[in-house]
């Protein structure tokens, strides 16, 4: 059976975007273009999903219709 929930509607952009890292070793995320905070690991990405009533989001890190990752590679924080 598929928990996942359906894919979004609306203006074909992705409703989450982790943006590029910044200087202090994280990327921010905006969902629905409101700021969730800044993501360290993919588990701080995961809690704000989470918050924001999507609870089972590991699958949905790595759909473009869901999270869309912006310069940078996919699932990175900056450098250690």
């Amino acid at each position: 059976m598929n928990h996942e929930p359906p894919p979004p509607e609306g203006t074909g952009a992705a409703p989450v975007v982790v943006h590029r890292a910044t200087g202090t070793r994280g990327r921010r995320v905006t969902i629905r273009t409101q700021t969730a905070g800044l993501a360290r690991s993919d588990a701080d990405l995961i809690e704000f999903l989470r918050r924001a009533g999507l609870p089972e989001a590991w699958d949905l890190l790595d759909d473009p219709h869901w999270v869309e990752w912006q310069g940078g590679r996919p699932h990175e924080y900056g450098a250690g």
